[in-house]
């Protein structure tokens, strides 16, 4: 979709969303229906259908906690089924290793909707081109490309020069058959050792015979095969399973016209695709494709947010540890690109409000947290950062100082200074966040 047109669709939502408050709000709505959307959308959402028989074993590997050191840790446990396929528990992190004390190196990212995540890349969309270029290569072109604002509704996705695509926080996965196997071996998280002992775990798992069935009796003797086969049947699990994409949110039915929003709810969604307020769209857009599929909130897109160091992790108790995302420590492969430093991917915010951790560090708690980093981070600093011995603030202190001007300062509502009002009332962080609760799936829809 090209900028224009993206920027069509969200001035056309945002648009809507007014006209639909300010008539609700006056109860002289045109469909006298208040909180209701008079331009109704259909949405395309994945066809419903039986698991495969690959999908089917990747489903009892995703659940099967034997595969880690100890026994009791499965895909499932971090990413639970109950929880948006996110952490079930309160921590900004979860434990694993062999005695799950073991503290993971980040918060852990919903497994929802990554199906129709892009790979990896930087510069310029190329489109449909399938030459291959080396990252070095994307980031040389990307160099040459103007970074463009973001605002919602136009994100200048094609002209931005920042990374996009990708799994995990730093995208160092391209595919859900790559994403499954870094769990699998962290030590932090499920402990499987090796190559070796995770296949000789899968040879003598009760559901072993269904490699057999799949893929031949040749399997169980090639550990390669029989681990990149079972990391596949995982992501086929990923793709077919409904509930990693079931479009079920209260806004979904809202945008078909399905259900209402209440005033708060309105208020927020204009908030939030506001380029004056939250501008939350500039990112997590808002507004369905061109082709009807519903939108992801996310542009996939790679920012530096700056955001404050978080003390309850173990590795920040060393003062020269710093988690760069894109450019290091846990992806590796383009590390002299320190332009990128600081930068994590754009997350979806679709079930955000069931979550207990935010950003990759899981420094903050509470969607309160999290927009009053947003609306303080510039203005008054002071709200959301550490103070130093000396009392000054400590602006960034989880980016070194060499990697501050990587941070985003012109995207709204980063382009304000200190002493400048902040971007939202307490009033608007209340709506935005009224707004975020309607992004939750599972909604059931009035008769």
């Amino acid at each position: 979709m090209n900028s224009r047109t993206m920027w069509l669709l969200g001035a056309g939502l945002l648009c809507l969303a007014g006209a639909v408050f300010a008539a609700g709000a006056q109860g002289r709505a045109e469909t006298n229906q208040p909180g209701m959307n008079p331009n109704p959308v259909r949405l395309m959402r994945p066809p419903v259908a039986p698991l495969s028989s690959m999908a089917q074993l990747g489903k009892e590997i995703f659940y099967d906690a034997s595969l880690s050191s100890s026994g009791a840790l499965s895909c499932a446990s971090c990413h639970s089924p109950d929880h948006a396929y996110g952490p079930p528990n309160d921590g900004p992190v979860m434990l694993g290793g062999a005695t799950l004390s073991r503290q993971g190196a980040r918060a852990v990212p919903s497994l929802t909707y990554l199906d129709r995540h892009p790979n990896f890349s930087i510069g310029p969309d190329k489109g449909d081109d399938d030459n291959i270029v080396d990252l070095a290569q994307m980031a040389a072109i990307g160099q040459q490309a103007a970074r463009t604002t973001k605002t919602a509704g136009g994100t200048g996705a094609s002209a931005n020069i920042v990374p996009q695509g990708g799994l995990f926080w730093d995208g160092r996965a391209d595919t859900l058959q790559d994403q499954a196997l870094f769990p699998l071996l962290d030590p932090n998280e499920m402990d499987g050792g090796s190559d070796e002992i995770v296949a000789d775990k899968l040879r003598h798992v009760p559901y072993a015979n269904r490699f057999v069935e799949l893929f031949g009796a040749g399997v169980i003797r090639n550990q390669r095969l029989l681990i990149a086969e079972a990391m596949f049947a995982v992501a086929r699990y990923q793709v077919e399973e409904p509930s990693f994409h079931p479009y079920t949110s209260k806004y979904d039915y809202w945008l078909e016209g399905k259900a209402r929003l209440s005033e708060s709810e309105l208020r927020g969604l204009q908030a939030f695709n506001d380029p004056d307020k939250a501008n939350c769209a500039g990112c997590h857009t808002s507004a369905p494709t061109r082709d009807g599929l519903p939108p992801l909130f996310t542009d996939h897109q790679y920012e530096a947010l700056g955001a404050p160091r978080n003390a309850a992790l173990a590795g920040n108790r060393d003062p020269d540890h710093f988690d760069l995302g894109v450019c290091g420590p846990h992806r590796t492969d383009i590390p002299e690109q320190t332009q990128y430093c600081g930068m994590f991917l754009t997350p979806t915010l679709r079930n955000t409000a069931t979550r207990h951790a935010f950003f990759h560090n899981g420094v903050f708690r509470s969607l309160e947290q999290v927009l009053d980093f947003y609306n303080f981070r510039d203005t008054n600093p002071e709200k959301v950062f550490p103070h130093a011995a000396d009392g000054t603030v400590r602006k960034y202190d989880d980016l070194p100082q060499k990697y501050h001007a990587n941070v985003d300062v012109t995207d709204p509502p980063f382009d304000r200074h200190p002493g400048d009002k902040p971007a939202m009332t307490e009033q608007d962080e209340a709506d935005i966040i009224a707004f975020l609760k309607t992004l939750t799936d599972g909604y059931k829809v009035e008769n």
